[in-house]
């Protein structure tokens, strides 16, 4: 451990692998395994598989951690982990705070997955709530995509927790995208600083005030349509909230790519669609999930990575690129450091 308890980085800990629960997601062992196998063929990114024997299918020879037990998608999170103690899940998180992996990457139950994460690892010095980073594309726009938090890890906020949430997503902006100053704002139903709930109206009080450093620039509210936009590096936000816009935004993107080719494929389109379709595709890539890798739990003592669901091999192969590269690259020590860079008081 380095100082503070935070893991250390350095060649020791470089040539660790990264723990990947090959029993999660709804379409695993098979392309967890092979975007496993493709990541350490391709880039040479040590990959640790954690599963049931026996069901992995053709490891290709990477070296496999046993666990007899799986979390599924419909299990209560925390009964999960407490009662599945030989999960594939819980031996991730324990090969990480073991130093046996530098992270770990999982595409099954997503409440399992944090809590295992952080029952095992632990939650950094002074960090209140551990919160769900999620990187939203910005198409045509030039710009890196922008990081929502909290999406999903914790449903009721404070907001000193929001100032946190801005301090660990500038963080990672600067880690994951390489954005000198991040400029963070506040996701409300307005942009004046009268609009919100009491959370949002003391939230942009305490960020206003300068309270979570000199880490970030902070720009004021933000609306749901500003998402896509690059508005800000990083929109903080509560979240139920989060995960609901989120989610809408999934919805919205899928519908309207699926409206789009079911037009094109219609009768008498056909010059349009050739016209179109490769002009679109691209616009399609950009603002595919798999291509992100995944979403970020901060705040614990260790990188882990969130994987969608339905995550496919390709998913996998960036999941476990952005966990390897962000663990060797400091992330957790940076989200330490900017966390206890101005204490945020805790109001019970």
């Amino acid at each position: 451990m380095a100082r503070g308890g935070v893991r250390p980085t350095g060649e020791a800990f470089a040539s660790l692998p990264v723990a990947v629960d090959a029993m999660g997601g709804d379409h695993a062992p098979a392309e967890i395994v092979a975007g496993a196998r493709q990541v350490a063929e391709q880039s040479g990114i040590a990959v640790l598989l954690v599963g049931r024997p026996g069901e992995m299918g053709d490891t290709g020879g990477l070296p496999e951690l046993p666990a007899s037990e799986v979390i599924g998608m419909d299990d209560d999170p925390g009964q999960g982990v407490r009662r599945k103690k030989d999960s594939s899940l819980v031996r991730a998180a324990e090969a990480v705070r073991d130093g046996k992996a530098l992270a770990m990457v999982s595409a099954g139950n997503t409440g399992a997955t944090m809590a295992s994460a952080l029952l095992r690892m632990g939650r950094l010095p002074g960090v209140i709530r551990p919160a769900i980073a999620t990187p939203i594309p910005n198409p045509g726009t030039g710009k890196p995509p922008t990081v929502l938090l909290d999406s999903g890890a914790n449903a009721e906020c404070n907001p000193q927790m929001l100032v946190q949430f801005a301090q660990m997503g500038a963080a990672f902006a600067r880690k994951r995208y390489g954005v000198a100053l991040p400029t963070v704002a506040l996701l409300s139903i307005g942009e004046e600083k009268s609009k919100g709930t009491p959370l949002e109206k003391e939230t942009h009080a305490l960020l206003a005030s300068g309270l979570g450093g000199n880490g970030f620039e902070f720009i004021g509210n933000v609306e749901g349509r500003d998402f896509l936009g690059g508005a800000a590096d990083v929109i903080v936000t509560d979240g139920f909230t989060g995960n609901v816009a989120l989610k809408t935004l999934e919805g919205s993107l899928t519908f309207l790519v699926g409206a789009l080719t079911e037009i094109l494929g219609r009768p008498g389109l056909e010059q349009a669609a050739e016209a179109l379709i490769p002009e679109i595709a691209p616009l399609v890539e950009e603002l595919e999930p798999e291509g992100t890798g995944g979403a970020m739990l901060l705040g614990v003592n260790g990188v882990c990575v969130i994987s969608h669901g339905s995550s496919s091999s390709k998913a996998m192969v960036n999941a476990i690129t952005v966990a390897h590269d962000l663990a060797v690259g400091g992330l957790v020590a940076a989200v330490a450091d900017a966390v206890s860079e101005v204490p945020v008081p805790v109001i019970d």
